[in-house]
């Protein structure tokens, strides 16, 4: 039966990078590994504190399961074993690339699912002064997409420089709830008139009831109003598009599911990240095939990744190698 064996990593950012939470220089991964009859599975996940997770809890939650997963636990025990979250994901994709390994085959076979094809990632600018942003934008302005990470105050001359400094990139924001109603009515309509193709969680993810009744000028995208496929029932007629992100959704296995119903209620998709390594991107590579938006660049904003990792040629991701994951 499978051996689990728990790391804390650090991996250091390209430079300092900033939403409306807060700064940081570095990243903090978790990385599960399950040994088992010679062959060995991983999965890394990166605890948020938004959603109540630090390092010490998700350690907690993935050690804790050790002896049970030593007595042969499932994947499927897994997802009511554990609440979807960060100590959830890791386990699953640690599990999913152990089953492959064991069967001799790619992940996509077992889910039954086409073989993946690369994508074009966004490129996510931090959280800086107008200035600053379009001197990033005009550094990555050969990008076919741009994410902006905005704030509230100055987020309209923001936009206006990235537009000056990347005029042919297409640009998605995203606010990190950091907005009030009153920003969102004076912004949404604004940014559109500058080609803003989506604003992701512009309120406060227990405050957005608000948005039922306001325009779309640009489609609005839920990122921390939406966990796992419990949340779809309440964000119909709030947002357009839902993001999906693993460390959310506990995993892969609820990834795939929460996309599948989330596209049957007709919502559009996005595919999401937190900043960690390709061993994180690699099984939202699966998840983001034909998505609306694919938002995997974590990779790019490291000093260094892992190697193997994924390989990107610009914001082209490529679908992750064997000896990376799954």
């Amino acid at each position: 039966m499978a051996e689990l064996t728990v790391t804390t990593q650090s991996w250091p950012l390209r430079g300092r990078f900033t939403i409306s939470r807060g700064a940081r220089s570095d990243v903090n991964v978790i990385v599960a590994q399950l040994r088992d009859r010679g062959h060995e599975g991983r999965g890394e996940c990166v605890p948020y504190a938004r959603y109540g997770e630090s390092i010490a809890s998700v350690r907690a939650q993935i050690e804790g399961l050790g002896e049970a997963i030593a007595s042969g636990m499932s994947r499927e025990d897994l997802q009511q074993a554990l609440p979807a979250g960060a100590a959830r994901n890791a386990l699953d994709c640690a599990m999913w690339d152990l089953e492959a390994k064991h069967a001799g085959k790619r992940v996509w076979e077992l889910a039954g699912l086409p073989a993946p094809k690369p994508l074009i990632s966004a490129y996510t600018l931090s959280l800086d002064t107008p200035e600053a942003m379009r001197a990033a934008a005009e550094s990555h302005a050969h990008r076919p997409l741009l994410k902006l990470k905005l704030t509230g105050s100055d987020d309209l001359a923001r936009v206006r420089m990235v537009r000056q400094g990347a005029p042919d990139a297409a640009i998605i924001v995203d606010a990190n709830e950091g907005w009030s109603a009153e920003d969102y009515l004076e912004l949404a309509p604004a940014l559109a008139k500058l080609g803003v193709q989506m604003i992701e969680q512009p309120l406060p993810a227990d405050k957005d009831a608000v948005l039922r009744d306001m325009a779309r000028p640009a489609p609005v995208c839920a990122d921390a109003a939406c966990h796992d496929r419990a949340s779809l029932a309440r964000l119909k007629g709030l947002y357009d598009i839902v993001n999906i992100k693993l460390d959310k959704t506990g995993g892969l296995t609820e990834a795939l599911a929460l996309k599948r119903d989330a596209e049957a209620t007709g919502f559009g998709v996005m595919v999401g990240c937190m900043l960690a390594t390709s061993l994180s991107m690699a099984p939202g590579v699966l998840v983001a095939q034909g998505a609306n938006v694919v938002d995997l660049d974590g990779p790019l904003l490291l000093a260094k990744d892992r190697d193997p990792g994924l390989q990107y040629e610009g914001s082209l991701v490529h679908p992750p190698d064997a000896a990376l994951w799954g």
